[in-house]
């Protein structure tokens, strides 16, 4: 029969490791690659099979005239015909690489200033109600301002994009760093952090759930201040990216050309979720043991 001093280092082992396997994040099997497959690619498929037959059914039934409702053939041979000619790729190019330098432009933008926001209490008294207005603010109403300040250019097209985007990744950051435990600021305080290692070490990485989610609806805002922007300020210095190719499709009256760029515009938006926006959240949510969420 052991000791009492002899179990006792026993139970404390146990204990210990017991409470190691309760900080040790356990979740589900990962699925193989043919079920997420299914699980990812079929449902958005036959969602799209079945708008397309519900759309020949109601253009068969000629509810509407041609100009009104084309047929889906005549949506397919006005793509095919911008992707025979190769002009499609030149107005994804022009349009995605706008984005992008924009959406950059406002990460290097909004991340100090979220941070600053949130730490600084007179700051956030006085900017935070405003940064929560232009987020609500629809970044079409910027457009007519920026062709006066800056003309029809470049210039004024990437002022629209940032004021779309600045406000939603500054905010995102925001709720992330509010929702961070006291504790951790603490820690970091007492282990000798200043406020910049406290602020790249600490704040942001715990943060960086609710800063992604910020980044989502930060490209999302900047997309949608993009394709304002292109339908308002035309130039031909500007080329032509998506949005002015679908002002082209509403000018010459063209119900295919419109909603074969609607089509586009939308091929990208979920492009960019699914190829950049997804595997970033998901590889995040699997650092922090989140599997069940994936």
């Amino acid at each position: 029969m052991p000791q009492p001093d002899q179990a006792a280092p026993d139970l404390d082992e146990a204990v210990g490791a017991g409470l190691d396997r309760l900080d040790t994040p356990v979740g589900p099997r990962r699925p193989s690659f043919w079920r997420r497959f299914v699980r990812g690619f079929l449902p958005p498929v036959g969602a799209l099979v079945l708008l397309v037959v519900v759309w020949q059914l109601l253009w068969a039934a000629a509810f509407w005239p041609e100009t009104t409702l084309p047929a889906p053939l005549s949506v397919w041979d006005e793509f095919t015909g911008t992707v025979a000619d190769g002009s499609v790729f030149g107005f994804i190019w022009t349009s995605v690489h706008r984005a992008a330098l924009g959406f950059a432009a406002g990460v290097l933008i909004g991340t100090p200033l979220g941070v600053l926001v949130a730490k600084v209490r007179p700051v956030r008294a006085a900017i935070g109600p405003l940064l929560s207005g232009l987020q609500s603010l629809p970044s079409v109403a910027w457009v007519p301002a920026a062709v006066i300040w800056f003309g029809i250019n470049d210039a004024a097209i990437y002022f629209v994009v940032l004021l779309g985007s600045v406000p939603s990744i500054a905010n995102g950051l925001v709720s992330g760093i509010d929702q961070i435990p006291p504790i951790l600021p603490r820690v970091g305080k007492v282990m000798g952090a200043g406020r910049l290692a406290a602020a790249r070490h600490i704040l942001l990485p715990a943060a960086l759930p609710g800063f992604l989610a910020g980044l989502k609806q930060g490209w999302a805002f900047s997309w949608r201040s993009l394709m304002a922007a292109e339908l308002i300020a035309r130039s031909p210095s500007l080329g032509v990216g998506l949005g002015t190719y679908l002002n082209d499709g509403s000018s010459y009256n063209s119900m295919p050309k419109v909603i074969a760029a609607i089509f586009l515009i939308l091929f990208v938006g979920v492009a960019i979720e699914l190829v950049v926006f997804r595997p970033l959240e998901r590889s995040v949510l699997r650092a922090r043991g989140l599997t069940t969420a994936l």
